[in-house]
């Protein structure tokens, strides 16, 4: 038991190596007993055609390719034509039995992806997102919930999810237009994989679109705030349960422009907000009533008025 190594302050044997900080130290009171190198040589083997500088080689994993940027092809189509025609025919049989050998689950994930980042970067999505889309698709398509539904339908639900994970403000009808899928449809399957998956997202707030919808129609932070203002009275009056959450961001927003002499059409708002001039008008009115705002919009309407006369007769 002598020649046993003990901690120098606590003398417990009670050590552990750590092999990413390459120390030896004590689990009972914390202290580094051994200090060694690392060797990483294993790690960045391997050198650049240009030079002997030794690096890791290879492109970064990515979630948005159905192989994760692991699989080698054999060429792209038009790579092979350029060759002469004895290696064109072979590359080409040898590129059509890569496909031949390749599983279902391969296949549809090469289309899948490829939809998937056109509708993301169509709805300028960042890349945190497209890669959560991504990782969702895959346990869907691992899981065969696929089955029986459009691969448009599950991407566009799958990308919905990942906008609501991350606290990102899109409409089902923005994803809807990108996709070309129905409204419905997405909601439906969207609806279907949050429970088959026990996804667990948060309820979205119209607080949550109010910077987006302002920014397009190019209001001032003033109306921002002010609409803040009015959508945290909602919520205390129970106004936004029940209701499309991009209809009371719209309609808190038309409040406060015309609050702070900033007007904007319904028919502006609604087309930013990518809802109806009706739910503009009955979400309005629902504010106005509620939150006690008619005599307020009044009393600003009289000022703007009078500062005109005002100025015009001056």
């Amino acid at each position: 038991m002598a020649n046993v190594k003990r901690c120098p302050v606590c003398q417990s044997v009670n050590l552990t190596w750590d092999d990413q900080k390459g120390e030896i130290y004590c689990s009972d009171c914390g202290t580094v007993v051994e200090e060694q190198m690392v060797d990483t040589s294993q790690e960045l083997q391997g050198s650049f055609e240009s030079g002997d500088k030794k690096g890791r080689g290879g492109a970064p994993l990515s979630m948005q390719k159905f192989d994760k940027g692991l699989t080698t092809n054999v060429g792209e189509i038009s790579d092979i034509y350029k060759l002469d025609s004895s290696s064109t025919r072979k590359f080409l049989r040898l590129k059509k039995w890569q496909e031949r050998v390749s599983t279902s689950i391969e296949r549809n994930l090469r289309l899948a992806m490829t939809e998937l980042r056109r509708v993301a970067s169509s709805l300028n999505l960042p890349e945190v997102v497209k890669d959560e889309s991504s990782r969702i698709y895959q346990f869907v398509l691992q899981r065969g919930l696929v089955r029986g539904r459009s691969m448009e339908s599950v991407i566009a639900a799958c990308i919905y999810a990942a906008c609501r994970s991350y606290d990102i403000p899109r409409t089902l009808d923005e994803i809807s237009s990108a996709s070309d899928v129905e409204r419905k449809e997405i909601g439906r399957t969207y609806r279907f994989i949050i429970r088959k998956l026990g996804i667990k997202v948060t309820p979205s707030s119209p607080k949550d679109y109010i910077n987006r919808f302002a920014s397009v129609l190019k209001l001032s932070p003033k109306t921002q705030n002010e609409a803040l203002k009015i959508l945290r009275k909602a919520e205390g009056s129970e106004l936004t349960s029940g209701r499309g959450p991009a209809g009371i961001a719209a309609a808190g927003l038309y409040v406060a422009a015309l609050l702070n002499n900033e007007k904007k059409t319904q028919r502006e708002v609604a087309d930013v907000a990518g809802i109806t001039e009706v739910t503009i008008r009955n979400r309005y009115k629902e504010l106005l009533d509620k939150l006690g705002l008619e005599e307020k919009l009044r009393v600003k309407e009289a000022e703007i008025k009078a500062k005109k006369k005002k100025e015009q007769s001056a």
